[in-house]
């Protein structure tokens, strides 16, 4: 255990200002010593996000923040869409126990080699980070970063803006394009989680020939006569209702709790018996086909909190979920739901997050899961 405290609030409003109000009156003064915020808005407060974080600054006093965009955000027990919110969470972090992470391959780069010192001697290998889903080379930046901090294990989504001028991080500043956030030391404990919204459809299979994001052979046949038959003949006859329903699964090597990646099929050519996958692919790699299931992601999601609730000890001080935006009220229902379900099992704890273009998780981008990570 630490010493740190957590303390969070959302609101709702008709503007940005009524939001800050709202969260600033729900947080009352139990924040003053409070070190560090995390800040989650809806996109359609996307265009004030700069002078929403001034304005949090000077009430708080908090100088250091880190956050972004979704099209929808989350906090204990509630989910928010489709009109102007807020989350925010306040930590008292211990004294130098986090670095923030600057957006850009330089800053990055000049962030570690400034602070090696503090990270080899706090044994920092933990981070929080937002990024920019433009960006076509932030998953090689994610496992960059986990490689530098020998190994590292991150957390955080992708911004879901719906309009692309304002797909913006906070650390510290405003940013937009990389990837940032922030470091935390070993003295701040935590435990994490990941939880899928797919099924696979049947055993892995071995890509025999691709190329690029071209998958043309599995198991030395053609990959459009594979896939047919694992996703059964009502289906194989009338290919457009795949769309948004079945998806690839590429198994992450060494998991030892079975996780795979989930990438959109792009495509399907029916005379060259070719499909088009949502990643670059490798010849002799597993892959596997998924489904969306609301049942099982309900069942996976409560083997995720249970295993986190067990580890956890009843010891939660606070907590972040990034979850993806075709969960939530696409595949839980509209009463908040999967947020429900987090409080339900876990009890009460400050909790702020939003709904993802893409979830990072150790060294990884992920699509269709919830991570949910627990400050002890």
């Amino acid at each position: 255990m630490s010493n740190s405290t957590f303390k969070a609030s959302c609101a709702t409003g008709s503007d940005w200002q009524s939001v800050v109000r709202h969260c600033l009156e729900e947080l009352g003064t139990e924040h003053s010593s409070a070190n560090f915020g995390f800040l989650y808005i809806t996109d359609s407060l996307a265009p004030y996000l700069q002078i929403m974080l001034e304005e949090f600054r000077e009430k708080t006093g908090i100088r250091d923040w880190v956050g972004t965009v979704g099209t929808g955000i989350c906090c204990t027990g509630r989910e928010i869409y489709d009109e102007p919110a807020a989350a925010i969470m306040l930590a008292s972090l211990p004294v130098d126990s986090y670095r923030l992470i600057p957006a850009g391959i330089s800053g990055l780069s000049d962030m570690l080699k400034e602070n090696q010192a503090w990270i080899a001697e706090h044994s920092v290998h933990f981070g929080v980070v937002h990024g920019d889903p433009r960006n076509t080379h932030i998953a090689q930046i994610i496992e960059s970063l986990s490689t530098e901090l020998d190994p590292g294990f991150l957390v955080g989504g992708l911004t879901s803006a719906s309009e692309d001028d304002f797909m913006h991080q906070i650390a510290g500043e405003v940013y937009e394009d990389g990837l940032s956030g922030v470091l935390l030391s070993a003295n701040i404990p935590v435990i994490s989680g990941l939880t899928q919204g797919c099924t696979p459809l049947s055993n892995k299979h071995t890509i025999t020939r691709s190329d690029g994001h071209i998958l043309a052979e599995l198991d030395g046949r053609p990959a459009l006569d594979v896939f047919k038959e694992d996703i059964g003949d009502a289906l194989a006859k009338d290919l457009s209702g795949v769309a948004g329903y079945i998806f690839a699964g590429l198994p992450v090597p060494g998991s030892d709790t079975g996780d795979y990646l989930v990438r959109n099929l792009m495509g399907i050519d029916p005379d060259e018996k070719l499909l088009a996958i949502g990643d670059n692919l490798e010849n002799d790699a597993p892959i596997m086909f998924c489904r969306r299931d609301g049942a099982t992601a309900r069942e996976d999601m409560l083997r995720m909190l249970g295993d986190l609730g067990k580890r956890a000890g009843g010891q939660i001080k606070g907590g972040l979920y990034y979850t993806c935006l075709g969960r939530g009220r696409n595949q839980f229902g509209d009463n908040s739901e999967e947020l429900k379900m987090i409080r339900d099992q876990l009890g009460e704890f400050p909790l702020v997050g939003f709904f993802a273009n893409g979830e990072i998780s150790h060294n990884r981008l992920y699509g269709y899961t919830g991570v949910l990570t627990l400050f002890l």
